[in-house]
């Protein structure tokens, strides 16, 4: 039962457009390029070979002016063939540099679709940020579409840094999509639902509201809902984040086209520059060179619970005591073990 329900799961995961809305050719001078899509200095072209052999294609889009690069894992039937007008008003409105790939099988991708061949896919893309561009993880920004939400988590929840993480149309798990299950199988895919809570970055959660009108109106819910994930999958996920930002729920959005509504844009431009004002390294306290009153009560209360009974002398003196800021920090943390 296990093996037949998680097929038909992967089954229902991937729909690779049939055939490809885009090819790849080298040039003359060894560069890749896209034919069909506008020529533009600022866009790369990446044949990726991932860790089971796989080559996917990759396409980086510039900003001359970035502080922030989002890695962006599209939906489960599309290609980036499809995608590139999409990325270039990301990169245009956002002011960020968007990294995107095709999955295993997807557009001029070799291998077959399949979740572990994702997770291989995302990795080989964050690779390339790294080696070719200098990415650092406190400047990336990982972006998952329905189905791109699996890969997308994935990486999140092996990275400590990211800067920050957008589910958009996301989903629990696969088994979750089709049956309202309660607990998480071994034969599942996907398992967002378990890794959201290794994700130590802010997470902004993108879905559309499921009105109960609709409901009661339609046993096909759609126009304005998400005919295909729906809203509980945002919820739970936004729910159980545990560094959460303002969600958007897209009033009268579909599955598919939630970028096509002004707000989207503006809430993911309110996001970027949340995350431009967010330190990724939490400063620890820094004790100063004069230590507070405080600070030499809690030495002098260490001190005089010590050697009280050994040193007088030593209890006399302590008032003229002026410690090292070291010390005062190691004899604050035994006050507050020993008391």
């Amino acid at each position: 039962m296990g093996n037949v329900t998680s097929s038909v799961a992967a089954k229902f995961a991937f729909f690779p457009p049939d055939p490809p809305t885009y090819d790849v050719f080298r040039e003359r001078d060894g560069r890749l390029v896209l034919p069909g899509v506008t020529a533009d200095k600022n866009m790369d072209v990446h044949l990726l070979e991932t860790k089971v052999g796989n080559k996917i294609v990759a396409t980086f889009w510039k900003h001359p002016f970035a502080r922030f690069t989002v890695l962006y894992s599209h939906g489960n039937a599309a290609d980036l063939g499809q995608m590139h007008e999409l990325f270039i008003e990301l990169r245009a409105h956002l002011r960020v540099n968007i990294m995107s790939y095709d999955y295993s099988g997807y557009g001029a991708s070799s291998g077959k679709p399949s979740e572990f061949n994702t997770y291989h896919d995302i990795e080989a893309a964050y690779n390339c940020l790294k080696k070719d561009y200098g990415i650092k993880q406190e400047d990336l920004i990982v972006y998952g579409q329905s189905v791109g939400s699996g890969p997308t988590l994935h990486l999140a929840s092996r990275l400590q840094k990211l800067r920050g993480v957008v589910l958009h149309s996301a989903i629990l798990s696969g088994i979750r999509v089709l049956y309202p299950v309660k607990m998480t199988f071994w034969f599942d895919i996907f398992k967002n639902i378990d890794k959201i809570r290794l994700v130590s970055c802010p997470v902004l959660v993108i879905h559309i509201p499921l009105l109960a009108e609709d409901m009661i109106e339609s046993s096909v819910i759609t126009g304005t809902n998400d005919d295909i994930v729906d809203l509980s999958h945002g919820k739970r996920l936004w729910e159980l984040a545990r560094e959460k930002y303002d969600p958007l729920w897209v009033k009268g959005g579909g599955h598919c086209n939630l970028e096509t509504y002004p707000e989207y844009i503006k809430h993911l431009r309110k996001f970027i520059n949340a995350m431009e004002k967010i330190s990724m390294v939490k400063p620890t306290k820094q004790l100063t060179q004069n230590p507070s009153i405080e600070d030499l009560q809690l030495v002098a209360k260490h001190a005089i619970a010590r050697y009280v009974s050994k040193d007088q002398e030593f209890v006399g003196n302590i008032l003229y005591f002026v410690p090292d800021p070291v010390q005062v920090g190691i004899f604050r943390n035994q006050v507050s073990v020993t008391n």
